[in-house]
Parts: structure tokens; sequence; C-alpha cells
């Protein structure tokens, strides 16, 4: 191993040889908090001509380094944690026969609050407020382990811990997080939705079309005295059915341009007036009102409707720079958490089709024995491997946006590019964990079945389509959209 470091403090050109056993060089070495360099902060030159020095002065070097694939003490912990339980209650339950079969499978609300006892719902709040205040790299380890035992509730917890740090720690002012903080740290199943327009991030098929407030049929909020009255119907709003507090934004100045005439509004469960429709069903199922169901999304979502609902004007949230700030931070680490989670299905599919290729007896040996076999598991391992790699990058440059300001990362959408290359790795990953079974794979009372759908699931999701990549090719020649 060669490190250069300095010997006169400012330029860095003689190379110190470390060894396994060395000797210990005198003075004080502190670090500079977004480089990897090791500045010496002391008046004392180092001699010339190769040097062994401190083990420690190594150690502190590979601590402030980008890439650092040591994962500290709590990562570890946390992921033993959720992947203990995952493996051992929530995937026995979520791909049980009984559970696989029929098309609707409803959320394991019992497990969903156990691994809220966990607390996984609120770790990514800040500590001041309750928190843990998780990075997002750590974030993306929990909820990979949490998904390879069911997406469902790993999508439903990410949503609300998302969402706790979005509004308590960023734009909803403090003495009305006083109203519902407490709540939301104590109870288990106090969950969090967001009924909100995401301008010009992810327009799907109206890519540099669409207009700020056209990505959903907004209510409208109209002033009486001191409070405001919502009318208004918004449709597949994730976490509303097990949701506790749901945040909608309206229209307050139909006349108003752009964000002056919107606002964000807290919406108690109970309140009155509103009202959330049951889970939207499965493909094969009708709703209440007779059409078809379609339940082409992870977690649990459903309508919420306004019927002259009376919201105080304290529960009114400015659309200004912070909340857009503050909402671009959370589509962001959504984006990034969301293709973790998709990483967990093609965790357990491989995993599943391993297990069963050990097993499987045919051409006089196990079928892992025979080369074919080989080549699809080495092939999904690869995948795996690459799109983790992106997706902890992503989370990285997230937690560490100096690196992009300072010139060490390119600008460019890597939540994005995390999500699109995830996807489409996941997807094959299933595909190739079906073949491996066979004409099981296709059973419906087999766990490959739902990874291949899950997979699909988020190869055509809502924020993964035709035009997701057009993101990441406008920051790579500098494009910007008019």
């Amino acid at each position: 191993m060669r490190v250069t470091v300095s010997d006169d403090n400012t330029s860095w050109v003689s190379v110190y040889r470390v060894n396994e056993w060395c000797t210990e060089f005198q003075g004080e070495y502190t670090t500079r908090t977004n480089s990897s360099e090791i500045i010496r902060n002391s008046s004392t030159k180092l001699p010339s001509g190769p040097r062994s020095f401190n083990l420690n002065l190594i150690k502190l070097w590979n601590e402030t380094a980008m890439y650092n694939l040591n994962l500290t003490s709590e990562q570890l912990e946390f992921r033993e944690t959720i992947q203990s339980f995952a493996q051992k209650k929530v995937k026995p339950a979520a791909i049980h026969p009984d559970r696989l079969e029929p098309f609707a499978k409803p959320l394991l609300v019992d497990l969903l609050d156990e691994a809220s006892q966990l607390g996984i719902r609120t770790f990514t709040l800040s500590e001041e407020l309750g928190g843990v205040g998780t990075d997002l790299l750590t974030a993306c380890i929990v909820f990979e382990e949490l998904a390879a035992g069911d997406v469902d509730i790993a999508v439903t917890l990410a949503q609300t811990a998302g969402l706790g740090r979005f509004l308590f720690d960023r734009i909803v002012p403090k003495q009305v997080s006083q109203k519902f903080l407490p709540h939301f740290i104590e109870d288990d199943q106090f969950h969090l939705a967001l009924a909100a327009s995401w301008d010009g991030n992810l327009n799907g098929w109206k890519y540099r079309r669409s207009k700020p407030g056209e990505q959903l049929n907004l209510p409208v909020a109209t002033k009486e005295d001191d409070d405001w009255i919502l009318n208004g119907s918004i449709s597949g709003v994730v976490n509303a059915p097990v949701a506790k507090l749901i945040a909608v934004e309206a229209i307050t100045s139909p006349n108003a341009n752009g964000n002056a005439g919107r606002s964000l509004f807290l919406i108690p469960r109970g309140a009155q007036g509103l009202s959330v429709e049951t889970p939207l069903g499965s493909i094969a199922e009708k709703t209440t009102d007779g059409e078809d169901g379609v339940n082409w999304q992870h977690g649990t979502a459903s309508s919420c409707n306004l019927d002259h609902c009376n919201i105080p004007e304290e529960f009114r949230i400015d659309i200004d720079d912070n909340y857009l700030s503050a909402q671009y931070q959370l589509e962001m680490s959504m984006l990034t958490k969301f293709s973790a989670i998709n990483l967990g299905i093609a965790t357990a599919a491989m995993n599943q089709a391993i297990d069963y290729a050990k097993i499987r007896y045919q051409g006089g040996r196990y079928i892992i024995e025979h080369q074919a076999i080989g080549e699809k598991i080495s092939d999904m391992h690869i995948k795996l491997e690459l799109a983790r790699n992106l997706i902890w990058k992503a989370a990285w440059a997230a937690d560490n946006p100096s690196a992009i300001a300072e010139g060490s990362l390119p600008d460019l959408p890597y939540h994005i590019m995390a999500q699109v290359n995830t996807a489409e790795a996941v997807n094959e990953i299933a595909l190739k964990s079906a073949e491996i079974f066979g004409a099981m794979g296709v059973m419906r009372d087999m766990p490959l079945q739902k990874y291949v759908h899950d997979s699909f699931m988020f190869l055509n999701s809502a924020t993964q389509d035709c035009a997701t990549k057009l993101l990441v090719s406008e920051a790579a020649v500098d494009f910007e959209k008019r």
C-alpha cells in the first residue's frame, strides 16, 4: 500500500511505504471534512525518503475517504437486526401459499406494527425530534433487508419515514409540529401520507409538456373566517389507508401564477369532511363503484375525498423556496430508497432460486452443478452488486452534496440513474430466477411469480417510464428545460 503525504504541510509529494509493522511519526493530524486528504497540523517537517508511519493514520485516511466499503458498527447492527426480523418473521407470512394464491395480497398489518416497534418508522427523523437521524445510505441498507421479507411493508414504512423527516424536520413550524409529533413518536400505528404535485421532475408521458400543478387534480381550498374549506378528491394516495396524518396540496388562488396559488394542508385522520376509501383492489377485483380495480403499485393506497373539510389556518403551509427544496430532497431520497427496496426483491428471488437449485436433482446431479445454471447465478450476482453499488453511490451523494458542488462527482441525477438501472436489473434477475424454477416458477402458490410480478411493477411504475432516462441525458448535456 502506498500513500502520499506532505513534506512541508502544503504540497503532497513524498510517498511513504506502509508496512504491517511500522514506527510512529510524532505530530498531530486532522482531517478536512469533505476531502480524503490528510492534513498535518505540525510545523515539524517530515524526514525525506521512504519511511513507515502510524497505522492509525491509515485508519484515519480510510475513514475520511469517499470510497469506503466498511459499514459502521451501527449500520451492521441495523442490517443484522432487520435481516433477522425479515427472514424469520416477515418472509414466511409474505410468501405463504394461502397469501400467494389470490390476486389480492392485503398488507400484513400486524407485521407492519412489529416493524414499527423496531424503530424503522421514525429512524430518519432527527435526534432533536426524537428519531435516530440515520443518513440515506443507512436507510437504504435497512429497507433492502426489509423488502427481502415483504416489499409492501418496506414501501409503507419508507413512505412514513421519509415524510416524517420532510414534514417535521423541514417544513412544518415547530409550534404546529408539537401538535402531531408526540403522537407520531409514540404511536407505532401513526403513519403519514402525502398528496402533492411534483413540478417538472417526473412527468411520464407528458414529458416537457406539463405545467406546474398539472400532475394532480388538486382539491380547491377557500378561506372562510380563520379557517380553510377544502373540496375535491385525490386518487391513489400512498399510505392513505393507514395514515393518521395526511398532507394535501390544494389550490388556494386559482388565478395566481405558479406556487403562489397553492398551499399544503395538514389533515388529521378523522377530520370532519375527510373520507378515505378502502385500499384499491387487484386487477381481478371490482372497486366499490363497480369499476375495474388496478393495483399496480406496492404498499397500500386509496382515494381521499374532501367534502367541506374544515382546516385551521395554522395547519396551512406556504409552498415557498424552502418547501420546494425540501420536496426535491424528499423525492431524491424516496426514489433512492425505493431502488433499495426493489433490490431486496432481487435478493429474495435469487436466494430462492439458489436454494431450489441445491435440492433439484436432474441429469444425474443437482442442477446447481449445471453450467447453464451457474451462468445464470453468476449473471444475477453481477447485476445485483452493480445495482447496489450505484444505489449506495446515489445515497452517499445525497448525504454529501458537497461532493458534487466541489467537483468530486459529476453533477448527475444519481437517484434517477440508480432507479432506472435497478428496475431493469431486478426484472432480469427475477426472470432468470423463475427460469431456474422451470414450470414451477409461474405457479401462483410459489414465491417466484410474486417476485416477477413485483419487479414488473417497479419497472413500469409511476416514476419509471420511457421518459425517466431523459432526465439523465438532460443533466449529461447540461440541457435546461424551458
